[in-house]
Formats: C-alpha cells, structure tokens, sequence
C-alpha cells in the first residue's frame, strides 16, 4: 500500500499562479489559464490546460461562477493553484484580463453567429476589446 502526502498549497494561491506566470517558458509541462466573461468586467469561466510535452494534446479543466468573478474566487485559486501542481507543471501561461465570452460556439449558440448571452462581445477583438 503506498500513500500519498496531499500537495500544500499556501495561503496565497494567486500569488502562486502570477509568481509562475512571471518566470516565463522554463519548459514543459506548461499550464495555460484563460479567463472569460460576459463583458470586460467580470470572469465567470475560467479555462485551465496542462500540456505535458511539445505537440500533445492538452488536458483541460473549466470552473464557472454565475456571481463572483473566478479572477478573485479564493476557492476557484487554490483549484486550479492544485490542478497545475499536480501536473508539476514548469511554466504558466496566463492572460493579462478577460479574452472573450464565456459561451461556447456550436455548443452554446450555433457556428458561425454572435453569442445572443453577450452583446459586449459582438464586433470587438477579444485580445483588446476595442471594436472592430
């Protein structure tokens, strides 16, 4: 029988995960986080990957908040905070803010059309919200 100690998290679970993200590409596996919401105020999904070595497929994990914003959502933090350490994951990539709706294209609202759930979104440029 083996047994495995839990991983420690810290109390400072986004402080983590910006600390890493700051250190830049220092090899795989590598965690992406990418936060999206209704508008550009709030996130309410964030999206988390591991990718284990260059080229492979990523394993994704998504948290969604109707109320808070998951930027902020203590709990949320150290979720993902755990999921990228139990990857021992080397580098983080992370968004500066928020890049686009929360909704799924053809799952959400059908291919090819604007999210109906965010108009904010409709006619802007995901990576800088100007409109196009």
């Amino acid at each position: 029988m083996s047994f495995v100690m839990p991983m420690k998290i810290g109390p400072q679970p986004e402080k983590w995960l910006r600390k890493k993200a700051k250190q830049g590409m220092r090899g795989y596996p590598v965690g992406t986080i990418a936060f999206y919401g209704p508008d550009n105020r709030r996130a309410s999904k964030v999206a988390v990957s591991c990718i284990r070595t260059e080229g492979a497929e990523p394993e994704l994990r998504r948290w969604l908040s109707e109320i808070a914003d998951v930027r902020t959502d203590e709990t949320v933090l150290a979720e993902i905070a755990l999921f990228l350490k139990q990857h021992s994951v080397h580098s983080v990539v992370m968004a500066d803010g928020i890049i686009g709706c929360p909704h799924e294209e053809d799952i959400d609202y059908p291919m090819g059309e604007a999210c109906p759930y965010c108009p904010y979104w409709n006619e802007r440029d995901r990576w800088t919200g100007e409109l196009i």
